[in-house]
């Protein structure tokens, strides 16, 4: 840790020396996940709705070279507005950071840097997860591994509706990852609360999560923790036209040979233009959920943890 460029600013680093809530909130969404000048206003609402839910905001981010664990004014206009932000995950990270280059966080890269400034609880949209044909490309995200090496517990609005559900939670129950919905029995799909498919476990309030997060802990389990949160039910879109809307993207992703790293983005503004935006107006609402609940949650497990 020492031997690495790293900086966390002082509302971050007291609220950690204090025992205070802290969420950590991923940089992927500002650079690569919404169009400007929508991912600057939600970087900063999404961070102003955690503190008014208790708890301090630590946007994470590869600048120049350094790890930063909340970000100043400039580092999310430059994050927003600059169009050389690398895309990092776990595999990416020491490249970056080696080259003096800048990236945003994805979910795995967020987590390993969540850890090591002893943050508990991240807030993100949606998870990565395994892709649709990927019995033939293998394409699986590094997010899942990561959830099953690195203690952070991470609030999503479940994994995005463009990947395989099922296989999605399947791998996760090989990898042990406690996987629970947050006020439902279904496990939602990030731009509708309707998957059909049916969560590993149902908890009703944050209260409840935070003690089976402090359980897992006790029990030296390792590894992280998935809160799937759904949309609130007046920005979830009909499961019908979001699957219309994915499989129309995928087919121009096919077209257009696009791969790896670069396949989330594109399907993401694609799915935003077939829907009129109604797909981005959802994404932004269930983004701002996500971090009301991992706020109220790292709250309840900041106090069950000062008793303890």
């Amino acid at each position: 840790m020492k031997s690495l460029p790293y900086h966390t600013t002082e509302a971050v680093a007291d609220a950690l020396a204090e025992g205070r809530p802290v969420v950590a909130l991923e940089s992927t969404i500002i650079s690569h996940g919404m169009p400007y000048p929508q991912n600057l206003e939600t970087a900063h609402v999404v961070e102003s709705v955690v503190r008014e839910n208790g708890a301090v905001p630590a946007t994470i981010a590869l600048i120049r070279g350094q790890i930063r664990v909340g970000l100043s004014e400039n580092d999310l206009h430059f994050l927003a507005g600059s169009g050389d932000i690398h895309k990092a995950s776990r595999r990416d990270m020491a490249y970056v950071l080696s080259q003096g280059k800048s990236a945003a966080t994805t979910v795995s890269a967020t987590m390993i840097c969540a850890e090591m400034a002893g943050i508990k609880v991240f807030a993100t949209g949606g998870i990565g997860g395994v892709h649709r044909g990927a019995a033939q490309t293998f394409d699986i995200s590094a997010d899942l591994q990561e959830l099953a090496r690195t203690r952070v517990a991470v609030v999503s609005a479940g994994v995005k509706s463009i990947l395989d559900i099922p296989l999605t939670l399947e791998y996760l129950e090989t990898l042990g990852v406690p996987v629970v919905s947050l006020g439902t029995d279904e496990f939602p799909a990030f731009y509708t609360r309707n998957s059909g498919v049916r969560a590993p476990f149902r908890l009703d309030t944050e209260d409840e999560v935070a003690r089976m997060i402090f359980a897992h802990e006790q029990l030296h389990l390792g590894g992280g923790f998935l809160i799937a949160n759904p949309v609130p039910e007046q920005w979830s879109m009909e499961k019908s036209t979001i699957d219309q809307a994915i499989e129309s993207a995928l087919a121009a992703a096919d077209t257009q040979g696009i791969s790896g790293k670069d396949v989330t983005p594109f399907l993401l503004a694609k799915i935003a233009g077939i829907t009129d935006g109604e797909s981005l107006v959802s994404n932004i609402q269930l983004v701002q959920n996500n971090a009301r609940a991992a706020a109220r949650i790292a709250g309840r497990l900041s106090e069950l943890n000062a008793v303890h």
